[in-house]
């Protein structure tokens, strides 16, 4: 097994105010190095990116837990959508420099886009990975019927107020089996843990279905045009959450992008090829 324990990993998590929001605010890596902004998925938090974040040698990685996830608390002023997330990311970028990468995972790839198309100040280079190239909510076949099924629970323990199903295992186990690929067991049953600690790590259940229905609705898509900054996508091709079709596409929709499919990987490229990933980036940068 190849990944890394994330809590073997944060150099600091002090707490900052981000834009009027309390963050808390992971920082891995060389202190010195190039900052990397790297924001994560939904339901996701630090301990996601944490093996991405460690391999990047070289580089000062921050990794905030986005408010209403992880240890952060959800915002007070505004939704838990695209647009208060990249509000709220912006206000970060702006503090680390132009000399910083900014990378986004899944939802976070959604959030990374906007950012970079809107911003005042944008980013060195944009990374996105497992990027979302098409509204989930419009997807057809298994992914579409699942993508239902899920809103449909979410929507239905929220209005039942069934805070504690949201947040039991067994929606960790299933997320598990349908973004993992891998067949190394060590490695399989390591992200079963992690989904376990950290799936239900939510703060609230309004802000968590605030960002599901955010995250379903949305893409990288419709920000793709605006970005000019050189891209790079990373993606599975076994991807079921943001399938390889729509990948090409998507890369076609940027000024300068590059895109590479990573066989037989999933949703969780972050997880199940860590080392691969950060290959990519540090040479992807330095060209």
């Amino acid at each position: 097994m190849t990944a890394t324990p994330a809590s073997a990993l944060a150099v600091t998590s002090p707490v900052h105010v981000v834009d009027g929001a309390p963050t808390v605010v992971h920082t891995l890596g060389d202190p010195d190095g190039a900052p990397v902004l790297a924001l994560h998925g939904l339901r996701g938090s630090h301990h996601g990116l944490a093996p991405l974040a460690s391999r990047l040698a070289g580089y000062r990685v921050v990794v905030p837990d986005l408010p209403g996830f992880g240890a952060s608390p959800p915002f007070t002023d505004r939704t838990h959508d695209v647009d208060g997330y990249a509000r709220w990311a912006s206000a970060l970028l702006a503090d680390l420099g132009p000399d910083t990468v900014l990378l986004g995972h899944s939802f976070g790839s959604i959030v990374a886009a906007a950012v970079c198309a809107a911003a005042a100040t944008t980013p060195r280079a944009l990374v996105l990975v497992n990027p979302i190239a098409e509204p989930a909510s419009g997807a057809g076949g298994v992914t579409g019927l699942g993508t239902a099924a899920t809103a449909l629970l979410h929507s239905g323990a929220a209005r039942l107020g069934l805070d504690g199903l949201l947040r039991h295992r067994l929606l960790a186990d299933a997320a598990t089996v349908s973004m993992t690929t891998t067949r190394d067991p060590l490695l399989r049953h390591w992200i079963s843990d992690e989904h376990r600690a950290h799936f239900g790590t939510f703060a609230t259940t309004a802000s968590l279905l605030e960002c599901f229905r955010a995250a379903g609705s949305g893409s990288v898509r419709p920000w793709a045009p605006r970005i000019t900054v050189p891209t790079l996508l990373l993606a599975g091709a076994r991807d079921r959450v943001a399938p390889p079709a729509g990948q090409h596409a998507l890369a076609a929709a940027f000024a300068d992008a590059r895109l590479v499919l990573l066989p037989r990987t999933g949703h969780l490229v972050h997880y199940e090829a860590p080392a691969w990933a950060a290959r990519e980036i540090r040479g992807f940068v330095a060209r």
